[in-house]
């Protein structure tokens, strides 16, 4: 039986063709059925496109070195480092009266207050016991020249907020020495202390500056008890005739009430509380009388 080679030859090459394809075709699917790996990110973050009918393709380049920078690369750090440093604070904040550091700080004073706070010329107030949060606050006031003192301006004029503060806390270490009151001046004094006058609209000085007259410190109210009368009133008829020492709501507290005083009530008043004491630590303030 023969051949003819003739009609072999195309048969067998159609084959091979035809497997060639096939195996083409079966490594194709295979590839396209592999799952998609994620490649690392990279700084550009770039995805790169590939033309219309084929598959993208992921970058695989390294992604860079991290040189202390690359968070400034994500927008929200950028922003973040874009933004200043918030400023330090400008001033310390000053902490509680020192009184040991205010005893030499208050040698000045001592010229016209007495070296303790008890002053020996009742023009000048007497500084001792009076509380650190009163003192701290009349000499903001000199010092900004809302209450108006030539001498008081110049003194704390170069003075710190702790400095007032430690002298704040020096004389309110200081105990004030009594002084005694007029006893014709002693009832209506006392009336006006302890209960006022609801008629005329006037309150107990007691309510603001405590029965003893030893003030609150927490509220800046000043204690009066032993204060010089000539002082007291001549500070309460500066006040009645407009005189205020301050611009905030508690600076026109005593103006608006010595308003409404005269001049025999004034006198009561001053005289009442320069009398006024404690005779010991637990016991009421009393006025001293001669």
């Amino acid at each position: 039986m023969s051949f003819r080679s003739a009609g072999f030859r195309p048969a067998a090459l159609g084959g091979v063709i035809a497997l060639v394809f096939a195996l083409s075709a079966s490594a194709a699917v295979a590839q396209n059925a592999k799952p998609a790996t994620r490649a690392p990110a990279t700084a550009a973050g770039a995805k790169q496109s590939s033309p219309a009918g084929t598959p993208a393709v992921t970058s695989t380049a390294p992604a860079p070195a991290n040189n202390g920078q690359r968070a400034a690369a994500t927008p929200t750090a950028a922003a973040s480092a874009a933004q200043p440093a918030a400023p330090a604070e400008a001033t310390a904040v000053a902490k509680a009266g020192d009184a040991t550091a205010g005893q030499g700080k208050a040698a000045a004073c001592g010229a016209c207050h007495g070296m303790d706070g008890n002053s020996s010329d009742a023009q000048y107030p007497k500084l001792a016991g009076q509380n650190e949060a009163y003192i701290v606050r009349q000499l903001t006031h000199f010092k900004a020249g809302q209450r108006q003192n030539p001498i008081m301006m110049g003194m704390a004029a170069p003075l710190s907020e702790q400095d007032m503060h430690d002298l704040g806390a020096y004389f309110s270490s200081k105990q004030s020495l009594p002084g005694v009151a007029d006893a014709a001046l002693v009832q209506q004094g006392e009336t006006l202390f302890r209960q006022g006058d609801v008629e005329r609209g006037i309150p107990a000085c007691m309510a603001c500056h405590s029965i003893d007259g030893r003030g609150n410190p927490g509220a800046a109210y000043p204690q009066l008890t032993s204060q010089h009368a000539q002082y007291i009133e001549k500070t309460l008829k500066s006040w009645h005739d407009g005189t205020t020492w301050g611009n905030d709501a508690q600076a026109k507290i005593m103006p608006s009430i010595a308003k409404k005083l005269d001049d025999k009530d004034i006198a009561a008043l001053a005289s009442y509380v320069e009398g006024l004491h404690v005779n010991d630590a637990a016991g009421p303030a009393k006025p001293a009388t001669p």
